[in-house]
């Protein structure tokens, strides 16, 4: 395991330096500019502006003292909104998308093991028919085709639940079953076929001979080797929440750290777009070494190898 680890933390410095340089030079190659406006501003002002900004120094350079600031976890100043730097502004978003995110992966993690467990447990029972339906349906329907139904149905026809903000809990449901309905499908889907297969394993058998309770034999001995493929799942399906919720964000208002980076993105403002994207990739890699963690603990072969 230590061996393991050492060699995944060899590939995430290279793959996160590749992230970050591809990142820079692409921003600066987009056509537009951070001070681009409908107002355009006189030359003489913008080359003021390109001036304090360092932005009239070569790009190798720029580059260089981009790579400079990261090193002191500096991500340099936002172009579009000087009232705070980069660093204030991601500590200020994030937390809320990692929020978004933890209650979408709560809402899919209830609904899909538990529709998966009981699907397998009622093979081929209206149940089972009935949840693998709800499965299919849930894949096959997209986050901004959900959250205006959602948001059609319960806020503005019932008036039961907000549809803007995030502030009290109410405000949380719509935009968490909205960013977590996908994944809960899926994973109640692999729950419902790692499951299958192992209920139907001898040492299953095994257990049931021996008296044990229906329970006890599901929940310890099935669920441990039937989730499996869910845990396998879970590093992406993570990373997903947490970075998938662009749309999400979007359409519910929510001042999360996706709304602000396809701000950044409208307004050119490349320290912004760099700086989310870091933390982006920083949050996936991590979460896909976590699942490994997990996945290696659960399956004692996995250590073996």
């Amino acid at each position: 395991m230590a061996l393991f680890l050492l060699k995944r933390f060899g590939e995430f410095v290279p793959t996160l330096f590749i992230i970050i340089t591809i990142t820079f030079f692409l921003v600066r190659l987009a056509p537009g500019g951070p001070f681009d406006s409908e107002k355009r501003v006189s030359p003489e002002v913008l080359a003021q502006l390109e001036a304090h900004y360092h932005m009239d120094r070569p790009l190798l350079r720029q580059y260089w003292d981009y790579l400079s600031g990261l090193a002191r976890l500096d991500f340099g100043p936002s172009f579009r909104k000087p009232s705070r730097t980069v660093r204030e502004w991601l500590l200020l978003r994030l937390p809320i998308s990692i929020e978004l995110g933890i209650y979408a992966l709560a809402f899919s993690l209830v609904f899909g093991l538990g529709a998966g467990i009981l699907s397998s447990l009622r093979q081929n029972s209206l149940l089972d028919h009935g949840a693998t339906s709800l499965a299919m349906l849930g894949i096959c329907i997209p986050a901004f085709v959900l959250g205006p139904l959602l948001v059609l149905v319960f806020g503005l026809w019932n008036d039961w639940l907000p549809i803007m903000g995030w502030t009290t809990p109410a405000h949380k449901i719509l935009p968490s079953i909205t960013l977590g309905a996908a994944y809960a499908a899926y994973i109640a889907r692999m729950t419902r076929g790692g499951m299958l297969e192992t209920l139907s394993q001898d040492f299953i058998r095994t257990a049931r001979a021996k008296g044990l309770r229906e329970s006890r034999v599901v929940l310890r001995h099935g669920l441990r080797s039937g989730i499996q493929p869910v845990v396998a799942f879970l590093g992406p399906a993570t990373a997903g929440l947490l970075t998938g919720s662009f749309v999400v964000e979007t359409i519910f208002l929510i001042p999360g750290l996706g709304r602000e980076f396809v701000e950044s993105a409208f307004n050119r403002d490349y320290t912004m777009i760099s700086g989310a994207v870091l933390v982006y990739a920083v949050l996936v890699m991590g979460l896909n070494l976590v699942s490994d963690i997990v996945l290696a603990w659960l399956d004692p072969r996995i250590r073996a190898r």
